[in-house]
């Protein structure tokens, strides 16, 4: 897999000019959502480059993240006389970056792509690492290839329009990263100040935490080992995910993957002794800004067997990212299905639900 360019951006239209010719093409594409039309379009309408683009707009939010919405954008592509020689820009969030590299990666079995993201959530993960796919049968990212965009333009000056719950969702990706790497840059995060937001200071722990998720995805781009670290907090959130959905009160990737780190952290104290006070920390940091996914012991069932699902899994044994220390990653360790319970208990306990 090619190694993408991730460009932390002091000037937008100098960078996406650039970034636009080391891809020559025939057409220009952009896709925005609802959300991004109206917020984020306008700042690259300013630009040049983006006269003769035509523009798809699809739904916003992860309810659209579907075979029916990658349809259209094919459909899209295909009367407007798209080639393999066309170029396209996904402007959003992750949403719109993982299903727009899948539709770039597929249509006339692939294209050059562009992700500009808009979101915390997607500058600091799902843009980044070549990752594309929709949701399919209830089941999250259950469809998609690995098709790294040929640019990937990190412009933080979108964030100063992103409300609270989206900040903190991608907030919980740089968490993440903060545990499977440093002390210091953990440290960093637990300590940064949410309700009076230093954007300069954070533009720089977006640069570190992409730079995290860079040299692992270098060393390992198709998940085969390390890159499996970046898995923390997935395996139990993506459940969460999937049970909110069923439900039919979707909650944010961050949100269900903070929730995920508190279980996996716990399963981490369990089997690799990871410090209790490091856990305690990082759940008190979750308690404090992402409240509380409710569930009851009758659902335990229910997310074990999203958890059996989960694309990390082989045969039928649950696969989960565990933690000896903050930056001691330990890939491919199961637990059992008594241990797993006993994990949610630990949840629901902590948590007080």
């Amino acid at each position: 897999m090619s190694k993408q360019e991730v460009i932390l951006c002091e000037d937008l239209e100098t960078s996406l000019g650039k970034a636009i010719e080391q891809c020559p093409h025939d057409k220009l594409f952009i896709i925005t959502d609802e959300h991004t039309k109206l917020l984020c379009m306008p700042k690259l309408k300013e630009t040049s480059h983006l006269a003769n683009a035509y523009e798809i707009s699809i739904g916003a939010e992860d309810v659209h993240k579907n075979i029916e919405t990658l349809s259209s954008v094919w459909q899209a592509l295909s009367e407007n006389g798209a080639t393999r020689h066309s170029l396209l820009i996904n402007l959003g969030g992750g949403m719109v970056t993982d299903l727009g590299g899948f539709a770039a990666a597929t249509f006339k079995r692939g294209m050059a792509y562009i992700n500009i993201p808009t979101t915390l959530l997607a500058m600091v993960d799902a843009s980044v690492g070549g990752k594309t796919g929709i949701n399919f049968n209830g089941l999250k990212n259950e469809v998609g290839v690995f098709a790294p965009a040929d640019s990937v333009l990190i412009e933080t000056h979108f964030l100063r329009s992103l409300d609270r719950n989206n900040f903190f969702s991608g907030y919980a990706e740089m968490l993440k990263h903060g545990l499977i790497s440093t002390t210091a840059h953990w440290v960093e995060l637990l300590s940064f100040d949410t309700d009076q937001i230093d954007y300069d200071y954070l533009k720089q722990l977006v640069g570190q935490s992409v730079k995290v998720k860079e040299d692992i995805v270098e060393q390992d781009p198709f998940e085969h080992g390390i890159r499996k670290a970046l898995n923390l907090g997935h395996t139990v959130g993506h459940a969460f995910e999937s049970l909110a959905l069923a439900q039919g009160q979707p909650v944010l990737h961050g949100y269900a993957v903070a929730w995920g780190i508190i279980c996996e952290l716990y399963l981490s104290h369990l089997k690799t002794d990871f410090p209790k006070d490091k856990m305690r920390q990082t759940i008190q940091f979750i308690k404090e800004n992402y409240g509380v996914f409710r569930f009851d012991c009758k659902q335990y069932d229910a997310l074990y067997s999203y958890m059996m699902h989960d694309k990390k899994n082989s045969s039928g044994i649950i696969n989960f990212t565990l933690l000896k220390d903050v930056g001691d990653i330990v890939i491919n360790q199961t637990a059992d299905k008594e241990t797993i319970f006993e994990m949610l208990d630990f949840y629901r306990e902590c948590m007080g639900c």
